[in-house]
Order: C-alpha cells, then structure tokens, then sequence
C-alpha cells in the first residue's frame, strides 16, 4: 500500500472513530437528561412525601403530651394555613405552627410570628 492509500484509510478511521464518539456523546447526552429528569421527579415526589408527612402530624400532635405542656387540646383550633391553629387558653391566645423534621417557618409564618411578638394584634368587632 502506498502512503497515499495509507494516509486515505488513517483519514478513514479517524472519521468512523470521530462519528462514533459524536453519536457516543449524544447518546449519553440523551441518557444524562432523562436522568436528570427523573431525578427531578424522585425530588419532588420526596419533598411531596415530606410535606404530606407533616400535614398528618399536624391533626395528632394535639393529643401529644409536649402539645399539652404549651395549650389543651379542647381550646386548640385548627387554621392550616398561614399558621397551624390558635389555642385559646385561660392565660393567652397562643398561635401554634407545627413543624417536623428540619421544616422552617415559611416567609409569611416569620412575619406573623415577628408581628405576634411585638404584639402588633388587633381586636375588631363587626357588627350588623
């Protein structure tokens, strides 16, 4: 073979090994976003897990010993939302929120809390 004809099938097989490495990069390229796209999903169905996880705790903690130590049960109303419940107790009108694992308050939750504790609450009284 002459090094014309060799320097011809060198540049032959670099061309098929770079086509497969571009259709190897895109393959795996394809692969990597639907990875990722399910691993978005799995995030979401565990931050849904969690947050579900809380909303259940939040009807039975009520009947829990560390609930009764801050408000009885009977004078515990439940809200939902933006706070779980108010307690209206004989000493105090206690707003509750109820939290599990490492949940925060939520921007609103912090803002209600810092208005409760510089006691910017109101009473007003409608009448018809």
């Amino acid at each position: 073979m002459s090094a014309a004809g060799a320097f011809k099938m060198l540049e032959l097989i670099l061309i098929a090994i770079i086509i497969f490495l571009a259709i190897a990069v895109y393959v795996l390229y394809s692969k990597l976003k639907e990875e990722k796209s399910s691993l978005g999903e799995l995030e979401h169905e565990h931050k849904s897990m969690f947050v579900k996880h809380g909303k259940a705790w939040e009807h039975f903690v009520p009947f829990t010993s560390d609930f009764e130590k801050i408000a009885g049960k009977e004078n515990f109303r439940f809200i939902g939302s933006p706070i779980d419940g108010i307690a209206f107790d004989d000493d105090a009108i206690k707003f509750i929120e109820i939290k599990t694992g490492s949940s925060e308050l939520s921007g609103k939750q912090k803002k209600i809390k810092k208005q409760v504790q510089e006691k910017k609450v109101e009473w007003h009284e409608l009448r018809y």
